[in-house]
């Protein structure tokens, strides 16, 4: 007996896992995404296909912890300083597009014959978009945090915040409900100011507690308990929003927040990412498992028009908000599909709506198939938009990964910069491993006996197997500003020893990767450009040594301006840095400082 109770309590579990090892693999094989394998998984097996799991309410709320946990690693890639830097986004383009949305889509409602209160309902909860879902097309997409990616986060946090007034909104129409007789009360002030004290109680707390608390246990040495204690923290502060009456992801994401400026964070960060890879699938699978087919086909005209008509405006209206805020046409197409579906929390909103009497059980049942169907097609609209926009990438069939690679010298990024730098340590009788992501780059070095390996510097586990930690020293070649200053925080994190040298992008790079601990960089136009304006002076009839002397004055003189920069702001250097003649020159040489960064300052 006891076997048998063992067996059907697991049977869950391997279903669960087994849909998501199949579906996920085989769609994106075919091109379709991971999402989209969980979605149809989900409702292959729920209730409503062959049954296997009959409740997919439970499942879907231990499944939520994986976007929660998602928040929380996007928290610890945004440093409070950035966060404050979008404050413009969240609370002027984040606001302007909500509003837009929950207008017109009301207005859909209203046209078709709908009270204005269940029409503003619905339209609510399709205005607040999938985090999940767009949050993993973004890291699947690596944009996350691109220029345009921190927009779209902060469009996000901005409806997680909605949340709040929305739910109270819903108690403050009851009463004009029709065939409600419920009396409302009005705004529930006591629930908005609980909401408040959350906030600013987790935000003590993460700033005063949370470091001394993980420098306890480093102490300890366990590695489990300081996996265990990240999971505590990610869940306590979801507990402790959800106590608030706010969403239990924007309480992760504040934690996350208040721990990117600490030791911790990157340990903290490869502790919680197996939690959120599963627990995520999982949240799909459950969203899948909800659609009611029963009440797709009674409704299926109803439901593709309401599906179609909110995708559509809702759409139309992120572009036009986002081009009337000065975004290029691409992002603003990009984010206007990407954000044009409902999202998760239209559950919690409908279901509110229900015990309210706003919308009855029939019009809850079609509004979360709207939700649900919307979901399962954005993965399908950006698919056609990439298609429609660049070619596919090129297959990394065929080509090594790194495994435990032993080069003196691991050269990260195999372009312009990194193809000439390895030639010299290979000159030198140096052994280097060298790692990229392009994979027709990789083809075209192996034909000059280049042995590149495919990998993303900016993935711990990578690091590892290209052998970061025994290297004698690590040079950062990537393009990508974010992405060499990443790298350079993780190698210095994980491998404090070891040396780093990072090419930058301009003089801000530079002072962002000194501040991320490289031990050495170099702009990758400033040495080029001395080169030329040397051989413009040799061509003004300078000579050779006049030519050395000045170079290396000019070189002294910027590092000198570098320096003030760092412990200054841009003008700190300003009288190491002008476009009059020098007034320290040497008689006849009629010097002017040169640099690449005027306009890139």
């Amino acid at each position: 007996m006891a076997a048998e109770s063992h067996a059907v309590d697991l049977l869950p579990v391997v279903a669960l896992l087994g849909a998501g090892v199949i579906a996920a693999p085989l769609f994106k094989r075919l091109g379709f995404g991971s999402i989209l394998g969980y979605l149809a998984a989900g409702v292959v097996i729920g209730p409503f296909g062959l049954r296997v799991l009959t409740d997919p309410a439970a499942i879907l709320h231990v499944a939520e912890l994986g976007v929660v946990m998602f928040l929380f690693i996007i928290g610890l890639e945004m440093r409070p300083s950035r966060l404050w830097g979008l404050r413009r986004e969240i609370f002027g383009l984040g606001l302007v597009q909500v509003i837009g949305c929950a207008l017109l889509l009301t207005s859909i409602g209203v046209a078709t014959g709908f009270p204005v209160a269940p029409s503003f309902v619905a339209a609510a909860g399709f205005v607040l978009t999938s985090t999940a879902i767009v949050m993993q097309l973004l890291g699947e997409r690596k944009e996350t945090t691109t220029p345009a990616g921190q927009r779209i986060v902060a469009i996000l946090l901005l409806e997680d915040l909605a949340i709040v007034p929305l739910l109270a909104l819903v108690s403050f129409l009851a009463p004009i409900a029709p065939g409600n007789a419920a009396a409302g009360g009005g705004l529930n002030w006591t629930a908005i100011g609980l909401g408040l004290a959350s906030i600013a109680g987790l935000v003590v707390a993460g700033r005063y507690l949370l470091g001394p608390f993980f420098r306890v246990l480093a102490q300890a040495g366990a590695r489990e308990v300081m996996t265990a204690a990240a999971l505590l923290v990610v869940l306590g502060a979801a507990y402790a929003m959800q106590a608030g009456g706010l969403s239990m992801a924007m309480g992760a994401f504040l934690a996350g927040v208040l721990l990117s400026e600490s030791s911790f964070r990157h340990q903290l960060e490869a502790d919680v990412e197996p939690f959120r890879g599963i627990l995520l699938g999982l949240f799909f699978i459950a969203v899948g498992m909800s659609l009611d087919l029963a009440v797709v086909a009674r409704n299926w005209r109803l439901i593709a028009f309401y599906v179609v008509a909110y995708m559509v405006v809702k759409a139309l209206v992120i572009y036009a908000v986002a081009r009337l805020l000065k975004s290029p046409h691409r992002e603003a197409l990009d984010r206007a599909v990407m954000m044009a579906q409902g999202g998760e929390f239209a559950f919690v909103l409908y279901g509110a709506a229900l015990a309210a009497g706003i919308i009855n059980g029939a019009e809850n049942a079609i509004l979360t198939a709207i939700i649900i169907i919307s979901m399962a097609l954005t993965p399908l609209a950006m698919m056609a938009l990439r298609l429609a926009q660049r070619p596919a990438a090129p297959s990394t069939d065929g080509v090594e990964r790194p495994e435990d690679l032993r080069g003196t010298v691991l050269v990260i990024g195999f372009g312009r910069v990194g193809q000439i730098a390895s030639q010299l340590l290979l000159a030198g009788g140096h052994d280097i491993s060298i790692i990229d992501t392009d994979v027709e780059m990789i083809a075209v070095a192996r034909r000059f006996d280049f042995n590149v390996y495919y990998g993303d510097g900016t993935r711990l586990d990578i690091l590892h197997a290209a052998g970061a930690g025994r290297s004698r020293a690590v040079m950062v070649c990537v393009d990508g500003i974010e992405d060499a200053t990443r790298i350079v925080e993780l190698i210095k994190a994980e491998f404090p020893f070891v040396p780093v040298l990072a090419r930058a992008n301009d003089r801000r790079h530079a002072m962002e990767l000194i501040h991320a601990g490289v031990d050495g960089q170099v702009r990758e136009t400033f040495e080029s450009a001395l080169v030329l304006g040397g051989k413009a002076l040799e061509t003004l009839g300078a000579t050779p040594a006049t030519i050395e002397e000045i170079t290396a004055e000019l070189r002294d003189r910027d590092e000198k301006r570098l320096e003030l920069e760092l412990v200054g702001d841009q003008m700190a250097g300003r009288a190491l840095f002008s476009g009059k003649p020098n007034e320290a020159r040497r008689a006849g040489t009629g010097r002017r400082v040169t640099d690449e960064s005027v306009t890139d300052e």
